[in-house]
């Protein structure tokens, strides 16, 4: 894993996962037919919400939806890993301090049993059970802890890295 960090974490690298993931993030996701927001955007939500969201969607809602968690928001969590364990990476304070870097892995993996998760929920819809959906709930809700606290952790390493660099 050390050498995908370094690769990550050099320039090019780090711009181009940066703008893929803000291409997908800004243009491509909100883009997509589904008929409605998103679960992967919430905090979390209750059974009834789901219910309503999944029907709110439709058939073909439904489906581009699926097909979306599957493709494109497979490669969303991979692209700001990478980013995100690239900075890390590079801006680790001291050498010891590497293996910070698996924290945005370990978001990115959150992130991927929630489209795991979802997807479930998609394509057995009206059939999803409250436990269904409390599991998809709280990997929704954990993901958004575990993705915060990297985008922090990354930027603060940064600014300690770019005043260290400043001095």
């Amino acid at each position: 894993m050390r050498r995908y960090f370094e690769s990550c974490s050099r320039t090019l690298a780090l711009c181009a996962t940066m703008a893929s993931g803000l291409v997908l993030l800004l243009a491509v996701f909100p883009a997509l037919p589904i008929g409605g927001e998103t679960l992967d955007v919430r905090d979390g939500y209750t059974y009834a919400e789901v219910l309503a969201a999944l029907e709110g969607y439709g058939e073909s809602g439904r489906r581009v939806y699926a097909w979306a968690s599957v493709t494109l928001d497979t490669l969303f969590p991979v692209l700001y890993a990478s980013f995100l364990a690239g900075l890390v990476y590079r801006c680790r304070p001291a050498e010891r301090w590497w293996r910070l870097a698996y924290l945005p892995v370990a978001a990115a993996l959150i992130d991927l049993g929630e489209n795991i998760q979802i997807v479930l929920m998609l394509t057995r819809y009206p059939d999803i059970s409250t436990g269904q959906v409390a599991a998809a709930s709280l990997f929704t809700s954990l993901k958004g802890v575990a993705s915060l606290l990297c985008l922090t952790l990354a930027i603060a390493l940064a600014v300690v890295a770019r005043i260290r660099r400043a001095r």
